[in-house]
């Protein structure tokens, strides 16, 4: 399987260059391998034996995936071919097959544009709808269907489309049997379709000095339902809208939305209810400040692309997905802030009705020369968040606390050669609620302190420093962590971390690697002891189990 995923690469790298030189249309391509290589490791508590999908004693699992897309004009075409021997460990679908996901073509014009087979879209900020594709979190929940677009010149545009999400959930044996498997994807019975439309008020009116305008979509969601989930109150088909207004005018901005998304059963134990949301943002951005606000209402918003349980086995799986409801709070990147972040999923136990919560960001850059920006100025950076339960349908006033976060942060370039960042993070979490929502048990109330430090020694060499500390009285007390990263520009890069928890289990996670960049070519290789937790990407998570062992991957485009 591996020579053929090579094989393939190197026959799209040749055809592409032929293809240009002959002016017969454009092909670009990507290559994305990542892989494991497993080791027992009795203090993280990892067994690879253990694993479901390392059969017959193996210890390496890998994710392969090969885009090609050719266009020629106003036609395009493209597909995409993964490989999973098998699946690394903690992704949604532990599956070992080579298999085509993406397959499509399309037409696109100066006012219309039509795909048909595999395509992404979003409806609004996705709250009712999203398909898309993010392979660090083993997600692809993309349509195979048809799409449509048109322009009624530049004030209105209209789009429909219709497919079948994919939910890759079977063995490929299975799948076969049950006459099941097309482009990558667990055949369901489920479809979506779906209507947008966007007008331009400031346009039509011929307000030059504002952007003003409106949007609507509708979508409806048909899955055939047993007798025991239609007595839950859902029906075949599930109908949803959203309403959006967007103002924008002279660095002040505003946007809302409504959404209606149907008859959404939480669990096969209680009766659907209908479910909806209400998104607001509003802030400005002018003379180096910025400043938003955003609030944000969810009742019973876990639309799933499988509903019944009963029907279909990939109801449990992580990628059963059909909207996209990312964490608004800070997403932090440095290792002890991201120890336990929050993830919106508190509506999908068996008490909660959902959330209601919302975030203010504010960003200052004192200016070069002014009083505390000095001689190469200052970024300064402020977040507060906090999230409570719906207890109840219908409900507008927050119930119990679920979690709430201040971090403030500054960025400093004090020579040309050293750049300093500093970050202080207050993280609060109801242990009891999340817990019941996530199985997980989380740090309650932690106060987490970062520097990041980037020295340039050379134009072509630096080293970059992290010290962290994550002060709790709470489940497993103190944490430090520290990291070292000497680059060598433009080709080298090696690194080395440890994430200690001193306060409670004594064990050191521990990682190392390096890695070469070559234009648009990248090999990295590592070594380390990983925490069981969550991994996570746009605001969206996904568990993922301790695991110790050495990784690999490669990155190529052209």
């Amino acid at each position: 399987m591996k020579r053929i995923i090579i094989s393939m690469f190197l026959v799209t790298f040749s055809l592409a260059l032929d293809a240009q030189e002959k002016d017969w249309g454009y092909v670009s391509a990507s290559l994305e391998s990542t892989s494991h290589l497993y080791s027992e490791d009795k203090v993280n508590g990892f067994d690879p034996d253990a694993l479901v999908q390392l059969k017959d004693g193996k210890s390496f699992a890998t994710n392969n995936y090969l885009k090609v897309d050719y266009y020629k004009g106003k036609f395009s075409a493209g597909t995409q071919l993964e490989g999973t021997f098998p699946s690394i460990v903690g992704y949604p679908i532990p599956v070992n097959r080579l298999t085509l996901s993406n397959v499509y073509v399309g037409w696109r014009d100066d006012s219309f544009s039509v795909t048909a087979g595999t395509f992404y879209e979003q409806l609004g900020s996705g709250l009712l709808f999203r398909s898309w594709e993010d392979r660090t979190l083993g997600l692809n929940n993309a349509l195979v269907g048809v799409r449509g677009t048109y322009d009624f010149g530049e004030n209105v545009a209209v789009r429909a489309f219709w497919g079948i999400p994919r939910l890759g959930k079977l063995p490929d044996s299975d799948a076969r049997k049950a006459g099941k498997e097309f482009f990558g994807l667990g055949m369901t019975n489920v479809n979506v379709a779906a209507a947008d439309v966007s007008v331009s008020l400031s346009g039509l009116l011929g307000m030059d000095d504002m952007s003003l305008s409106v949007e609507g979509s509708v979508m409806n969601k048909h899955e055939a339902l047993s007798d025991m989930i239609i007595k839950k109150g859902c029906r075949t088909n599930t109908l949803g809208w959203s309403g959006r207004l967007n103002l924008d005018y002279e660095g002040l901005y505003f946007r809302g939305e409504y959404v209606d998304a149907g008859q959404q059963l939480i669990n096969i134990f209680y009766d659907s209810k209908r479910g909806n949301a209400q998104l607001i943002e509003f802030g400005y951005n002018a003379r180096g400040l910025g400043l938003s606000v955003t609030g944000r209402r969810m009742e019973r918003m876990n639309q799933k692309i499988v509903t019944d349980p009963t029907g279909d086995p990939g109801y449990l799986s992580a990628a059963n997905v059909l909207s996209y409801r990312p964490a608004m709070s800070t997403q932090y990147t440095y290792m002890l802030t991201t120890l336990n972040p929050y993830n919106p999923e508190i509506g999908t136990n068996f008490i909660k009705a959902g959330e209601i919560g919302g975030q203010i960001d504010a960003f200052y850059n004192f200016r070069r020369g002014t009083a505390l920006g000095g001689k190469r100025g200052m970024k300064v950076h402020a977040n507060f968040s906090t999230y409570y339960s719906l207890d109840q349908n219908g409900a507008v006033k927050g119930g119990e606390f679920l979690f709430r976060d201040f971090s403030f942060d500054i960025e400093k370039q004090w020579t040309k050669k050293f750049k300093m960042n500093l970050l202080y993070s207050m993280q609060d979490y109801n242990k009891e609620e999340l817990d019941w929502a996530h199985s997980q048990v989380y740090i309650g109330l932690s106060h987490i302190f970062v520097a990041d430090l980037l020295y340039k020694w050379t134009p072509k060499f630096s080293t970059r420093a992290e010290l962290q500390y994550l002060s709790s009285d709470d489940y497993q007390g103190d944490w430090m962590a520290a990291l070292l990263e000497v680059s060598f520009a433009p080709h080298w890069s090696v690194f080395a971390s440890d994430m200690y928890n001193h306060g409670s289990s004594g064990i050191h996670y521990y990682n190392g690697g390096l890695s070469y960049v070559l234009g648009k070519l990248r090999l990295a290789a590592g070594y380390g002891r990983y925490r069981a937790g969550f991994i996570c990407s746009g605001g969206v998570c996904r568990e993922i189990p301790a695991y110790t062992g050495a990784n690999f991957s490669l990155t190529a485009s052209f």
